[in-house]
């Protein structure tokens, strides 16, 4: 028997795709073995092959540095990505922006110690709202204008590109990606498949048009892989688009922790336990009632908070 350890670049559910780290860095199609045995895109593995076997097995998976994960509907995680640098959540005008998403996208990072930042897509469409048929309006570009800017004064960094026209995406590899290994997310139809074949310099994921009868996103990805970008060193992460996201289960008073302003107003709160709903003398909501911290990511706050609760309750007790 004969083994290697290597690095997951893409998976199918049971079966995966390894790249090897020694050697030429080959990429091998394995199995999982075991119906227990957690492994996602970026996990480092162990592989072997017994004799006489006619392909290769993921036998085990190393320890993860970290892990991005979501909750599904009964409270149980799930993996979606380890061992990563940061999160992109990618925005774009159309479809048009759920920020309660991304809200939940920054936070569930937080909660893994993962950084993240921004990334507005199709940014032509903004400079151009308002000039035409197709364009945007233009409240809708200052609407979107306005939610990047206060998420920028929340501490997430924000990144300008167009993925058509090659616009920002310099500045983006020089700034944020160069070096790293980073996770794309966002709503399905945002331009992320396009970004990445952009960056990556090939295509690497098939694109496709938002539907026309709804105007929201498509499902391109189907898949979750990681690619490494040909003309600059870094690897982008991306998993299929999604409509819906609720990060891994918290106690409510971490909650706050996804949120950098309200974290940082929280050290002048009265009570140590404060989860700044309807506690006295709280510093958060006095914030909010003056205008230092923005209502609608309040209100974001709130609701998580409240999730997290339901969400432990529908999956009980731990063992």
């Amino acid at each position: 028997m004969s083994g290697w350890t290597g690095t997951v670049v893409e998976s199918f559910g049971r079966r995966v795709v390894v790249q090897q780290q020694a050697g030429d860095g080959e990429r091998v199609q394995c199995s999982l073995r075991g119906k227990k045995l957690d492994v996602v895109v970026g996990d480092e593995v162990r592989v072997e092959r017994p004799e006489g076997a006619d392909e290769w097995t993921v036998e085990a998976r190393l320890p993860r540095r970290n892990v991005l994960a979501r909750s599904d509907s009964r409270g149980q995680p799930e993996s979606l990505v380890a061992n990563v640098d940061q999160l992109a959540v990618v925005i774009a005008p159309r479809p048009a922006c759920e920020p309660a998403m991304v809200d939940r996208y920054v936070a569930g990072a937080a909660f893994s110690g993962i950084d993240a930042l921004l990334i507005v897509n199709t940014a032509d469409l903004l400079a151009e709202a308002g000039t035409s048929a197709d364009s945007m309006t233009a409240a809708a570009a200052a609407e979107l204008e306005r939610l990047v800017a206060d998420w920028r004064k929340g501490g997430l960094r924000s990144y300008y590109v167009s993925a058509r026209r090659r616009d920002g995406l310099d500045a983006l590899i020089d700034g944020a990606l160069r070096g790293r290994r980073t996770l794309f997310a966002g709503q399905s139809g945002v331009g992320k498949s396009s970004l990445l074949n952009a960056l990556v310099g090939e295509d690497c994921r098939r694109t496709r048009e938002l539907s026309d009868a709804t105007g929201e996103g498509r499902h391109t990805s189907v898949s979750s892989a990681i690619f490494a970008a040909r003309d600059w060193s870094g690897e982008l992460a991306d998993s299929p688009g999604v409509r819906d996201y609720a990060p891994q289960l918290v106690p409510p008073g971490q909650v706050q922790s996804g949120f950098r302003e309200i974290a940082l107003a929280a050290a002048d709160c009265r009570f140590l336990d404060c989860l700044h709903l309807r506690e006295p003398q709280c510093a958060v909501t006095a914030a909010v009632a003056a205008g230092r911290i923005d209502a609608r990511r309040y209100e974001s706050y709130r609701r998580l908070v409240h999730l997290m609760r339901e969400l432990a309750e529908r999956r009980g007790p731990r063992r």
